[in-house]
C-alpha cells in the first residue's frame, strides 16, 4: 500500500472551557452531524440529513480502581481539523481510497477524579467514527479496564440484522446468520456480534468497529434503561481470558473506533471504506511480495481428502490448469493437532514435501499451510516454523480455531502477523473474529473467516439464499471474508441435502459464480473437487475473475433479497447479480462502462434453473453505456458478466450442457 498521496488540512481552531460545552461536527458534504455535550454526563447524538438517527447517547469508560471518565466532565479544549488525503489499496475493493473528514478532539477533565482522557470524532460523508484517547498522567499511568459505558440511542425501535452465538457468548468463531429483528429484541442480557445493521427511517446505519489494536472486541447488548422511545444498544468488550477486566494496558493508549457506517440505501455501505480509513496506515516497507489470487482446496468439504502426497497432487493440477497462483494444504499434513506433542515443522510420513514443492513449483503454484493456533503459539513454534516456511517457499499460512477476541487474541494476531510478514507469508485466519481494519495497517494479512461460510453445507442447511444475499450488507461491511465459494453441486433450496461425502450448495451455478464477484477476499479459496469443475459450464469465469478491484459500485440492491454489483479491473468491468428464492428480472443499465463498445460476456441462469440448478447459459454481444440490459434470475439464482473494451472477432451464443 502507498502512502498519503494528497494531504490538506484546515480550519483548525482551540476553543477554551469557558466556550459553550456543546460542540458539532459535521461530514464533509454537511449532511452528517454529531452534537457532543460535554458538561455533567458526555453524551453524543447524530442526525442525517437534520433527521435525529442517534438521541443523547453516553460515552464513558469504568476502571477498576472505581473512577469512571465521562460521568462527570468539564470541557478543557475542542480542537477542529479538516482532512482530504488519498492512499493506495492494492488488496480491497477499491484502488484509490479518499479518506475525506472533519475531526473534533475534546480534551475533557473528570471532576471526581481530576484525570484527563479525550475524544476524538471523525465524520465523513458515509459515516461517523470516534474513540477514546488516555493520556499518561500521575494516577493514570496503567489502567484495567472493566467496562466501556459507550451507547447507540436509537430514536426509535427500529428493524435491524443482527448475529450473535447463542450458545458461545464471547468466545465464538463469529459464524452466524444475520436474523431481522428490531431493536427491541437485543436485551440487555443479549451478546451480539458486529457488524449490526439497522434500518432508520432516514438512513441505513453499520455499527461496527476499526483500529482494534491492544483493547478487547467490541459486542452489543441491549439496556434496561430506555426513554422516551428511544432503544439504546450498549457496548460490551469481552472478558480477559484470566479473570482481570476487559483491558489492562499502559498509557498512553486509545480505544478501537467505535464506527457507525451511514447510507441512505444499503447499497452504499457495500462501497464504503470507512473501516479502512480510520484503521493506522501500512507499517510494512514493502508489500510487493503480498499478491492476490484464487486457491485451490484440498479440504474434506469436498469429499474426503487424503492427506497424502497423490491427493495433494491433484489439488496443485487443478491449480495449474485454472491458472491459479496458489493451493491450500489442509489440516493433518503435520499430524496429529491440538496436541501437547504437535510440531508443526514435521511432516506427516504419507506427504513428501520436497516432492509436493517440486510439482508445485513445476506447476508455478505455491503453497499455504494450514495450522491449528495452539500448536502455532506452544513454546512459540512460529518463531522456528515461519523461517522454514520462507525457505521451503510457502506463500502464506491459514491459522485456525482462536474463536475469540479477547485483548490477548487480539494482541497475539498483531504479533503473529508481523512476525509471518518477516518470513514473506501470507496469512488467513480461521475460528477468526470480524475484520477490524488490520489487513490495511499490515495488509499480508490478506482474509480471514468470522463468517458462516460454504463449509457449514457439509451439516446443515444453513447458507440459504437468504443468508448469501444478506452477507454484502452486514459481516462483508468490516472487512473481507473467507467464505470458500464456488461449489459446483448446486440444488435449489427444496432439493438440497446435507451430504457427508460430496458438499451441496443452495442456489443456481450462476448464484455461486456471483459470489466470486460480490465477495471480498483477496485471496478467495474454491471450495470443491476438482473433478467437480473439470469440464464444468461455468468453470471459464473461475479462471478470469480477479480478487482485487480497482473499483466497485452497487447499482441495486435489498438486504436478504437481491443486490446487483459491478466492479472494475483495469479496463474490465465485472458484474454480479444474486436473488433470494425468488426469481427476478433485474434490468440494469450500462452506464457504468465508458466511451465506445464493449464485448459483454454473459454466464446467466438456464431456462430449467429452477429445477436444474447446474444448468446455465452464455451470451455474447456487442453493448455501449447506452445499453440497459434485463436479468432474469431464476430462483435462488444469479448472473456474472465481464466486459471488455472492444468488439470481437466473432459474436455468439451458446448454451451449457448439463452435468449428467
Amino acid at each position: 500500500m502507498a502512502g498519503v498521496a494528497i494531504v490538506v488540512f484546515a480550519g483548525c481552531s482551540t476553543i477554551r472551557s469557558t466556550d459553550n460545552s456543546l460542540q458539532k461536527l459535521r461530514s464533509p458534504d454537511g449532511r452528517i452531524e454529531a452534537s457532543l455535550r460535554a458538561e455533567g454526563q458526555l453524551t453524543y447524538t447524530v442526525s442525517v440529513d437534520g433527521a435525529l438517527v442517534l438521541n443523547a447517547s453516553k460515552l464513558g469508560l469504568q476502571f477498576q480502581d472505581g473512577t469512571e471518565l465521562g460521568r462527570d466532565v468539564e470541557l478543557l479544549k475542542a480542537s477542529r481539523l479538516a482532512a482530504d488525503s488519498q492512499w493506495e489499496n492494492r488488496f480491497g475493493k477499491r484502488r484509490q481510497v479518499r479518506d475525506h473528514h472533519n475531526e473534533l478532539r475534546l480534551v475533557l477533565r473528570e471532576k471526581s477524579s481530576g484525570r484527563s482522557f479525550e475524544v476524538i470524532f471523525r465524520a465523513f460523508n458515509d459515516g461517523i467514527g470516534f474513540r477514546y484517547a488516555l493520556p499518561s498522567q500521575p494516577g493514570l499511568e496503567s489502567f484495567v479496564l472493566n467496562d466501556e459505558k459507550t451507547e447507540f440511542t436509537f430514536a426509535g425501535n427500529y428493524p435491524c440484522f443482527a448475529g450473535q452465538d447463542k450458545d458461545k457468548g464471547f468466545k465464538s468463531p463469529q459464524e452466524w446468520e444475520f436474523t431481522p429483528q428490531t431493536l427491541a429484541d437485543i436485551k440487555p442480557e443479549s451478546i451480539f456480534g458486529l457488524p449490526l445493521l439497522i434500518q432508520t427511517p432516514g438512513a441505513w446505519v453499520a455499527l461496527t468497529e476499526s483500529d482494534l489494536l491492544d483493547w478487547s472486541g467490541m459486542w452489543l447488548g441491549g439496556s434496561a434503561t430506555n426513554t422516551g422511545g428511544g432503544i439504546t444498544l450498549a457496548a460490551k468488550l469481552a472478558p480477559r481470558r484470566e479473570g482481570l477486566g476487559l483491558v489492562a494496558a499502559r498509557t498512553p493508549h486509545v480505544s478501537p473506533w467505535r464506527v457507525l457506517m451511514i447510507g441512505r440505501e444499503p447499497g452504499r455501505l457495500i462501497e464504503s471504506d470507512l473501516v479502512s480509513n480510520l484503521a493506522t496506515p501500512c507499517q510494512l516497507a514493502d508489500t510487493s511480495w503480498i499478491k492476490p489470487g484464487m486457491m485451490a482446496w484440498d479440504h474434506w468439504w469436498s469429499g474426503g481428502v487424503r492427506m497424502d502426497t497423490a491427493t495433494l497432487k491433484q489439488y496443485i493440477q487443478l491449480a495449474a490448469d485454472m491458472g491459479w497462483p496458489y493451493q491450500l494444504v489442509d489440516w493433518k499434513w503435520y499430524g496429529d493437532y491440538n496436541k501437547t506433542n504437535a510440531n508443526i515443522t514435521n511432516v506427516t510420513p504419507a506427504v513428501d514435501m520436497d516432492e509436493l514443492r517440486r510439482f508445485a513449483q513445476e506447476k508455478n503454484v505455491r503453497l499455504w499451510l494450514w495450522l491449528y493456533w495452539t500448536d502455532v503459539d506452544r513454546n512459540d513454534a512460529y518463531k522456528e516454523a515461519f523461517a522454514l516456511y520462507e525457505k521451503w517457499g510457502i506463500a502464506g499460512v491459514k491459522i485456525d480455531f482462536m474463536d475469540s477476541d479477547d485483548q490477548f487474541m487480539v494482541n497475539w494476531y498483531e504479533k503473529l502477523t508481523r512476525a509471518a510478514a518477516e518470513h514473506h507469508l501470507m496469512i488467513n485466519f480461521h475460528g477468526a473474529y470480524k475484520p477490524t481494519g488490520l489487513d490495511r495497517t499490515l495488509p499480508n494479512q490478506v482474509t480471514r473467516e468470522g463468517i458462516l461460510g460454504n463449509e457449514h453445507n457439509r451439516w446443515s442447511a444453513r447458507v440459504t439464499p437468504e443468508h448469501k444475499v444478506t452477507l454484502p450488507f452486514t459481516r462483508f461491511l468490516a472487512g473481507p471474508g473467507d467464505f470458500t465459494p464456488g461449489g459446483f453441486l448446486n440444488r435449489q433450496p427444496g432439493q438440497f441435502k446435507t451430504n457427508p461425502k460430496q458438499a451441496e450448495v443452495q442456489g443456481t451455478r450462476c448464484a455461486e459464480l456471483s459470489l466470486f464477484v460480490l465477495y471480498d477476499s483477496p485471496i478467495c479459496c474454491a471450495c470443491d473437487h476438482p473433478d467437480h469443475y473439470r469440464g464444468q459450464s461455468g468453470v471459464d469465469f473461475l479462471k478470469v475473475v480477479p480478487t482485487v478491484w480497482d473499483d466497485t459500485r452497487v447499482l441495486q440492491g435489498e438486504v436478504a433479497k437481491q443486490l446487483v454489483t459491478v466492479r472494475r479491473s483495469g479496463k474490465d468491468w465485472f458484474l454480479g447479480a444474486l436473488t433470494d428464492r425468488n426469481a427476478r428480472d433485474i434490468p440494469v443499465k450500462l452506464d457504468f462502462l465508458g466511451s465506445g463498445q464493449w464485448t459483454m460476456r454473459l454466464w446467466k441462469d438456464a431456462a430449467d434453473s429452477d429445477v436444474n440448478a447446474e444448468h446455465l447459459e452464455v451470451e455474447e454481444r456487442v453493448v455501449t453505456s447506452a445499453d440497459t440490459i434485463t436479468l432474469h434470475l431464476s430462483p435462488a439464482g444469479g448472473a456474472v458478466a465481464r466486459f471488455r473494451p472492444g468488439v470481437p472477432m466473432a459474436k455468439h451464443t451458446s448454451a451449457s450442457s448439463p452435468r449428467r
